[in-house]
């Protein structure tokens, strides 16, 4: 991921589940192109966040060795806009994974009130010959930055285990 659209993890259900926060901040470049003098989130900015809420949980079945692409956006609503001091809640429920693709609810919240909601389908396929778009060490380095492995939990209930990546380095 070139660029990270959530702050953190706050729970994570592997196969299941996803929950992170992002919160909006006036020091973010972005929030001042779209209007001037009406600092905004671009809705572009939301629905990226519920992408990479939902396709981490996805990726994470496929151990982060497959590469988990949004493909569609077959539904998405708007109900407000997000501005600075709002901190949003991410949430994504895996409808279905497949070796092939994936489709996960997601919604995202502010305070308690729904600000968007709809579906994404994401295509799902295996690293080729080409230049790799990230690294494996730095993208899991990432994910421990967002505390994945601190929150992430396995169908059994048993906390995620540290990629032997990173243990290596610690």
């Amino acid at each position: 991921m070139r660029w990270c659209w959530i702050d953190r993890f706050v729970e994570f259900q592997a196969g299941q589940s996803a929950t992170a926060i992002k919160a909006v901040s006036l020091a973010e470049d972005h929030l001042h192109d779209q209007f001037p003098r009406y600092p905004l989130l671009p809705k572009c900015f939301i629905i990226e966040g519920l992408a990479q809420t939902a396709g981490l949980l996805i990726s994470q079945q496929f151990d982060f060795r497959l590469n988990v692409i949004l493909a569609k956006i077959p539904r998405i609503t708007f109900f407000g806009e997000a501005v600075p001091g709002d901190v949003l809640v991410y949430s994504a429920l895996a409808d279905f994974i497949r070796k092939d693709g994936a489709l996960a609810t997601v919604r995202c919240q502010r305070g308690g009130q729904l600000l968007a909601e709809g579906s994404i389908f994401f295509a799902i396929f295996e690293p080729g010959q080409q230049m790799p778009l990230f690294y494996r060490r730095n993208f899991l380095e990432q994910l421990r930055i967002l505390k994945l492995f601190e929150v992430g939990r396995l169908p059994d209930g048993s906390p995620f285990p540290l990629p032997v990546e990173l243990m290596e380095a610690t």
